[in-house]
């Protein structure tokens, strides 16, 4: 039995995109267990995955600076793992990374590709191409071991069976059920607020269809409240549930609508069909979420702003540039939805 641990903390997208190369691997190599290190919060990711266990970070505490990181490689060491798969590849883990080089273990990391993405959001002679996606850069790390991990046949979970908690939420499904997500980390990735409430209600015009809508933290549960605008087949999810019980929610959806964010990348770790509405940033850059094709995605006007992407995440701000996604019109997202949910 081989054991590798993955370290991957950062943002929820990032972790969910592990999700899959983690389940391929457990999945085409019966020999292998692994150790997940991140941070508590992303546990129920990984819970469902049989021989992968999880290691939670304390970022804040036991875990902080040069020495916490020292403590974290020797809290490691003892699980005496075959290798280190650095998914990360950013200062903290590279040092812990180092330290299990030192120590004989084979270690590797992921490739993020950051001078052709680079050249992908630069302003100027743009190169305009789609590039490798990091679900797929992981699992190149994943050939330094000698497992080659193949992404296009595993098995995705089945849907959960709800409980009674959130089916006094949800009621029965009878209909479509479509997620709506409609925020992300950076304004410049999000749907403009009157565009997604002219969304919500030309869909729920539609009796086919049972609408629920995902956030977190009290302006984001204001704002669908809102956006929910007393329609009868439109519920606000937003503080209602865990993650791990929004994770059973979403398994159940028949499509997500997402921006380019951490929902578009649970959905999809989890088998659910997902839309994704892009700004700023493109689908080239990467971060097209598991298992989904470009048909799956609406881009801004490149004819109209030819700088898109501007950048990998979506922190930049182009001057000119703040209407971009009004280019998406709300009967594109609404077709194709009712294309995409058939």
């Amino acid at each position: 039995m081989k054991h590798i641990i993955v370290f991957r903390l950062s943002a929820m997208g990032d972790v969910a995109m592990t999700v899959p190369v983690i389940t391929a691997l457990v999945q085409q190599f019966e020999d292998v267990e692994v150790t997940v290190v991140s941070r508590p919060f992303f546990r129920p990711f990984f819970e469902h995955l049989p021989r992968v266990h999880f290691f939670a970070v304390d970022v804040q505490g036991r875990h902080k600076g040069f020495l916490g990181l020292w403590r974290l490689y020797r809290e490691l060491s003892k699980l005496k793992p075959d290798g280190f798969a650095d998914f990360h590849n950013v200062l903290r883990s590279k040092i812990v990374r180092i330290f299990f080089c030192l120590s004989g273990i084979r270690t590797a990391y992921t490739d993020k590709g950051r001078a052709e993405k680079k050249a992908l959001t630069r302003a100027e002679n743009k190169v305009f191409k789609p590039l490798k996606t990091m679900v797929q850069r992981h699992c190149d790390t994943l050939s330094a071991f000698g497992f080659q991990v193949q992404l296009n046949n595993i098995i995705l979970p089945q849907p959960k069976v709800l409980s009674a908690k959130i089916q006094n939420i949800t009621g029965v499904k009878i209909k479509k059920w479509i997620g709506i997500a409609p925020f992300a980390q950076y304004k410049t990735k999000v749907y403009p607020e009157d565009l997604m409430r002219e969304v919500i209600r030309k869909l729920a015009l539609d009796d086919h269809y049972q609408l629920f809508l995902l956030g977190g933290g009290t302006e984001e549960t204001e704002l669908l409240n809102q956006m929910q605008q007393k329609l009868d087949n439109v519920i606000v999810v937003a503080g209602k549930l865990t993650l791990e019980e929004e994770m059973a929610l979403i398994s159940n959806f028949d499509l997500m609508l997402s921006m380019d964010s951490g929902n578009a990348h649970i959905a999809a770790m989890l088998g659910v069909k997902v839309l994704t509405l892009w700004g700023h940033t493109h689908p080239y850059a990467g971060f097209l979420p598991f298992n989904q094709s470009f048909d799956n995605t609406l881009t801004a006007d490149r004819t109209r702003y030819p700088k898109i992407p501007t950048s990998v995440y979506g922190n930049k701000h182009v001057e000119g540039y703040e209407e971009v996604m009004r280019t998406i019109s709300t009967d594109a997202v609404v077709e194709k939805i009712k294309d995409l949910s058939k």
